[in-house]
């Protein structure tokens, strides 16, 4: 018998201090990085986005893999990649927290929409806004004080 799964992911996290460091003419080659990071480990990406201080991840995740080491290898490597590359100047780091929500299949196309119209969702709500929101809409207790 095969395993069958349909784990839907939205994976959010920031740069270090929220800092507005991931410009816009580079952004496409963090996330093509990010997506052969995915496929390596043998999960689909469905959109990755983002603006200056986070970045969005949809994606179904293979039933192997955990999801604090997804999102611990994506950090770790992008953190690598740009530094030695200098993609983004004044990078510093990804926060040390992340954001992991799941989703039914049947909001994948409502999800992916969400996550390509970033630029123009932050125009009207901050990150943190945005953030605080998703907890919320996932019933996730928080503390402010540990979210920035």
């Amino acid at each position: 018998m095969s395993t069958y799964t349909q784990l839907l992911y939205q994976i959010v996290f920031s740069t270090k201090n929220r800092e507005k460091v991931l410009t816009k003419d580079s952004r496409e080659k963090l996330f093509r990085y990010i997506w052969g990071i995915l496929k390596n480990n043998d999960c689909f990406l469905y959109r990755i986005n983002g603006i200056e201080d986070h970045i969005h991840i949809v994606t179904h995740i293979h039933p192997t893999v955990a999801i604090s080491t997804l999102v611990k290898d994506i950090k770790v490597a992008t953190s690598k990649w740009i530094k030695e590359e200098k993609v983004f100047k004044n990078f510093q780091g990804w926060q040390v927290g992340y954001g992991a929500f799941t989703y039914s299949f049947k909001d994948k196309d409502r999800l992916v929409n969400y996550v390509k119209n970033q630029e123009s969702h932050h125009k009207k709500l901050t990150f943190k806004e945005e953030y605080i929101k998703l907890l919320e809409e996932h019933d996730i207790e928080y503390d402010e004080k540990y979210l920035f």
